[in-house]
């Protein structure tokens, strides 16, 4: 599982900084969180081809969260036969979508299935991809905000092969389907259970992405664990006042619920478009004072998910 940042700004793009966008790569196919303004150039800067995209997750209907939509829709519609899309969001993602495409006169090439969150039924599962839970958790803003936690199917525990001898399983195609959750029958007509050979399952990665948000009970149960967590830093500690004002966070209010969420290590993003790259290293030393692993993220910058054991 790889991640890279599209954009890491917030409010409007500026020259050094698009405005926040996170794209996931795993087993060949792709995902992306947000999609504000201009970001279809970060995935031609970055070499990055659209049409292996199954979805987009969109936070929230503010400008800079998802007036790229229509653009990223537009590049793959340049794809030949890109397969079927799906747009994840707050209720009114598919209608923006929809009279965008008709005001535009815009014919896509492929399918989009809409998933909006309902509130009179929430749910806490959005969606499954390639077998992996991406939930989704209402966070606190100045409009309906949602953030999200991909959170990877839990994986079989690690062969045993000493177990798999003593039981006199030959090598070959047994060891595999063992290893699937599969029993398996011996040419002596003994049958062979998985947890006979198999230590305990072991987790996924988990990987968080929440921005526009103040502290709030729902962002720390979010990052609760993860291994890699996007959050929002918009503002330094001389603008706090504005953070609150905003329904915004510091980059040392989320550096604080990181440490309380136990997350492994914390990029923060939605940067405010009044600092400059010179002005980083004070978002970065606030937010360290209460979390030692953690980044400021700019574009294109990628990051790599082991897996965690």
């Amino acid at each position: 599982m790889e991640c890279v940042i599209l954009g890491a700004g917030g409010m409007m793009p500026m020259p050094l900084r698009l405005t926040t966008s996170v794209l996931i790569k795993h087993n060949g196919r792709m995902l992306i969180f947000d999609a504000g303004e201009g970001i279809q150039l970060a995935l031609k800067k970055g070499a990055l081809g659209i049409r292996t995209l199954d979805a987009v997750a969109i936070s929230h209907l503010h400008a800079d969260h998802v007036l790229g939509l229509p653009g990223i829709l537009m590049f793959r519609a340049q794809c030949d036969d890109p397969g079927p899309l799906t747009i994840i969001g707050p209720k009114g993602v598919a209608r923006f979508i929809q009279h965008t495409l008709q005001d535009l006169r815009y014919r896509l090439n492929f399918d989009i299935t809409y998933v909006e969150y309902d509130k009179k039924n929430p749910t806490d599962v959005a969606w499954r991809w390639q077998g992996h839970a991406l939930h989704w958790a209402p966070l606190k803003h100045s409009t309906f905000c949602l953030g999200y936690r991909l959170e990877e199917a839990t994986r079989p525990g690690r062969f045993d092969l000493d177990a798999a001898r003593q039981l006199g399983i030959p090598p070959g195609p047994l060891y595999g389907q063992l290893q699937s959750g599969c029993a398996v029958t011996l040419a002596d007509g003994t049958e062979i259970q998985p947890a006979q050979v198999l230590g305990p399952s072991r987790r996924g990665r988990v990987v968080v992405f929440a921005t526009d948000t103040r502290p709030c009970p729902a962002l720390e149960q979010l990052m609760r664990g993860a291994d890699l967590a996007f959050a929002e830093g918009m503002f330094t500690q001389a603008h706090q006042t504005e953070a609150i004002e905003k329904q915004h966070s510091t980059a040392a209010e989320t550096a604080q619920q990181a440490a309380r969420a136990g997350v492994h290590r914390l990029v923060l993003v939605h940067i405010s478009p009044r600092y400059g790259y010179e002005d980083e290293a004070t978002l970065k030393a606030e937010a360290a004072a209460h979390f030692a692993n953690v980044t400021v993220g700019r574009a294109l910058a990628t990051f790599a998910v082991p897996l965690p054991d």
